[in-house]
């Protein structure tokens, strides 16, 4: 186990890590072509995840740079008691110890996530899809040298070029201490990774977001709502994918034209239940199953539903819990649609796009999770710690 780095030569390593990139900025966009020319999916998604351009470069630099000015994770006092006995008694934050991060096609992982990871205190082991992977080896090479150039060991930051028979074999038997798994990426990598896993893993989940357009929205929002959560970043886990639309909605049939105008505008594909299908000329789904789909993809279905409790229940029974949001003008409506819809992130009248680490005051995230141990949401640097006893005696006995 490598001894915990001073906040300081953690801070330094990240601030070289910032300059670094800025320098190998152009190396980096021209080794991602690389990638990107060698990739031969059809996934719109994936190669949008896997492309460097300067904008992410600046995300990279503006990531590690926010990192350095946030306050130690570690150390942090949770809860403090002096026992009868004089015992002194704290529970502080503390390091997991090594992180992995298994994730596909997404390069500025290998800087945000292992910035988190190794800021709170953590070795980084990184397991990227083969599909980034010159990108990844070079801005791990970048690591490694901020690391040297502060005197730090390289070994803070590892990267694991293994097929998937090779990673099998490492999650079920690790030759070396694993304490924490962080998969980011599509339901099958999670699927995988859980399966073979033999220590603690936090699911960064699907989406399946959720709008709901109740009988008193604002109508000009909603649509502006919904075009921006659908068609800003297919490729984002807080896209939106499903529209439901209260059947007492003012104007519906007008908003509904408009709404399917403007989705076409943007080429989306729109699906519609019995009841929007029928009335409005769309394609109709052919199984409820697609409720449950995520699609990462122009593709959208618009459904009705009675009131506010029947949109709840349909968006806790189809949704992945990452984001749901509500457009109403009535607060009592939104009041109850946030505490009843089982997810992550609930909103009144903003898009799903925002549950994203940065956009949330985080600064960014390790993962968004899905799960409801140990945190929920986007994982920012405060969340990846557990935590310790700490028990100052005497000679007490019991």
């Amino acid at each position: 186990m490598n001894t915990l780095l001073s906040i300081e030569k953690r801070n330094a390593v990240l601030l070289k890590m910032a300059s670094l990139l800025q320098k190998e900025r152009k190396a980096i966009i021209e080794i991602n072509k690389k990638d990107l020319e060698a990739y031969k999916g059809d996934d719109i998604s994936m190669y949008d995840r896997l492309k460097v351009d300067n904008s992410k470069v600046d995300e990279m630099i503006k990531s590690v740079t926010h990192l350095a000015s946030q306050n130690d994770p570690i150390g942090v006092e949770l809860f403090s008691f002096k026992h009868d006995n004089g015992l002194q008694v704290y529970n502080k934050t503390s390091s997991f110890g090594t992180v992995l991060i298994i994730y596909e096609s997404r390069p500025d992982v290998t800087v945000e996530a292992a910035g988190i990871a190794f800021k709170s205190g953590n070795k980084i082991l990184l397991k990227g899809g083969k599909e980034s992977l010159c990108s990844n080896l070079k801005i791990v090479e970048l690591w490694h040298q901020a690391l040297k150039e502060e005197n730090a060991s390289t070994s803070w930051v590892e990267y694991l070029q293994f097929n998937r028979t090779e990673t099998q074999e490492f999650l079920e038997n690790p030759t070396q201490k694993v304490d924490l798994i962080v998969p980011r990426g599509g339901e099958q990598l999670i699927a995988f990774v859980k399966q073979h896993a033999n220590c603690p893993v936090i699911v960064s989940g699907r989406g399946n977001n959720f709008v709901f357009i109740e009988k008193e929205a604002d109508l000009e929002m909603a649509l502006k709502v919904i075009i921006n959560a659908k068609t800003a970043k297919i490729s984002a886990c807080n896209a939106l994918d499903k529209v439901l639309i209260d059947k007492n909605l003012p104007n519906k049939e007008d908003f509904i034209n408009t709404l399917i105008s403007n989705l076409k505008a943007h080429n989306v594909e729109i699906l519609g239940d019995e009841t929007i299908s029928k009335n409005y000329y769309i394609e109709a789904i052919k199984s409820d199953d697609i409720w449950y789909e995520e699609f990462l993809d122009y593709k959208i279905v618009v459904g009705e539903v009675d009131s506010t409790q029947d949109a709840i229940t349909k968006i806790n029974k189809y949704s992945g819990g990452h984001s749901a949001s509500i457009i109403t003008k009535n607060d009592t409506e939104a009041k109850s649609f946030m505490e009843n819809v089982d997810s992550a992130a609930v909103y009144q009248n903003a898009s799903t796009r925002f549950t994203d680490g940065s956009q949330l005051g985080l600064g960014g995230e390790l993962a968004i999770s899905t799960d409801k141990l140990h945190q929920r949401g986007p994982i920012g640097l405060q969340h990846l710690v557990t935590n310790k006893w700490y028990v100052y005696g005497n000679g007490q006995i019991r």
